[in-house]
């Protein structure tokens, strides 16, 4: 069983939509109980960065969220700000994040842009990932759906697994033991994101 944390503040209805019609069993985990007895986890997020993290901080899942990532016990995978959460913080807003992954979240550089690109980046692209990216195992030329204007810097280039371009490549998904996050959604990219949530859920033993 998939447990998605409902704080109030990720694209949840989406995501359990997706993972029904895959046949996926899933609940909108509300309770710490419901994450300890998952079998994998899936952090979703959806608008500004400190909203995310003040809904995230009030819900009392928190801790045993930071438990599980602290002992590698279970696959959690982390969706657009979802991902963005788990580093030290963002540019965007004031907010600590929850350091899983120690980095930062930037604002897309103009600078180092065409002119004709816009912020945010939203559309389809390309995502080249690292064979140690699981959730992306077997899919050929893998294409997602992105919505966002910041994007994760990691200090550690091991825990970089995935790039897209925009301008510049930049990092969209990460990896570190059991840890995933991705910067795209899944729940909008069709047979890419089937198939990816299809694996993480292989890997929860879902």
């Amino acid at each position: 069983m998939l447990a998605i944390v409902d704080y109030g503040a990720g694209n949840i209805g989406s995501v359990m939509n997706m993972l029904k019609r895959l046949s996926i069993p899933a609940i909108r985990a509300t309770s710490p109980d419901q994450l300890t007895s998952a079998s994998g986890i899936i952090l979703p997020g959806v608008g500004a960065f400190d909203y995310c993290m003040s809904r995230f901080n009030a819900s009392g899942l928190r801790e045993t969220a930071d438990a599980i990532v602290a002992q590698g016990s279970k696959p959690l995978l982390g969706i657009c700000v979802g991902l963005q959460m788990m580093f030290r913080g963002s540019e965007e807003g004031q907010e600590k994040g929850l350091s899983w992954i120690d980095g930062d979240v930037v604002r897309f550089d103009p600078s180092k842009m065409d002119q004709a690109l816009k912020i945010p980046h939203m559309g389809w692209s390309f995502v080249d990932a690292q064979p140690r990216f699981t959730p992306l195992a077997g899919i050929e030329k893998p294409r997602f759906y992105f919505v966002h204007s910041y994007h994760a810097v990691c200090d550690d280039k091991a825990d970089e697994a995935a790039t897209a371009h925009y301008g510049y490549d930049f990092t969209c998904g990460i990896a570190r033991g059991q840890l995933y996050g991705a910067q795209f959604h899944p729940e909008k990219s069709h047979k890419y994101g089937m198939a990816t949530l299809r694996n993480f859920a292989k890997m929860a033993g879902a």
